[in-house]
């Protein structure tokens, strides 16, 4: 998948998909490696809010968006917030590590697929789903940037933070 490339193909295939990730659904579960060969299970994440963003080394609008997200991870982790990042490189850790290592990620990275692509319905990137402390879709964000300044009011909001 990539960041506009395709397009076409992934929007005929996202017309025919059945999707779970719309705002108030709850998110579809997954569970891959990390960088270090540790799972990371979504459903490890219930009580605490959780920016999930699909992106790729190729994607422009995504290298805007990632440090934006680490601020965001840096600012509120100890609030409750919890980034992780889907990266969907079709090499997968091999263009991926060097790029998280470079950028000095300070967020959970793993590496993902069509098929968790699919049930989250992203057709182009980036794509970012805000979800809630009980495991719903509070804001979707597919190929398109996130408001910088609404998402994080929407962190706020979800982690009971004063918002500025």
């Amino acid at each position: 998948m990539r960041c506009k490339a395709g397009i076409v193909a992934a929007m005929l295939l996202a017309a025919t998909a059945v999707t779970a990730a719309e705002a108030g659904k709850m998110a579809p579960g997954f569970s891959l490696p990390d960088a270090n060969g540790a799972m990371v299970d979504l459903s490890g994440y219930k009580g605490m809010v959780v920016l999930l963003n699909f992106w790729a080394t190729t994607c422009g609008g995504c290298k805007i968006e990632i440090p934006w997200f680490m601020e965001f991870a840096k600012r509120y982790k100890g609030s409750g917030l919890a980034v992780i990042g889907v990266a969907l490189d079709e090499d997968g850790w091999k263009p991926v590590m060097p790029f998280v290592k470079a950028k000095k990620m300070n967020y959970t990275v793993v590496i993902g697929g069509d098929d968790l692509a699919k049930l989250y319905g992203v057709e182009s990137m980036p794509a970012t789903f805000l979800i809630g402390r009980d495991g719903r879709i509070v804001r979707t964000d597919v190929g398109r940037l996130v408001d910088r300044v609404e998402c994080e009011k929407e962190i706020r909001k979800l982690l009971g933070a004063k918002a500025e």
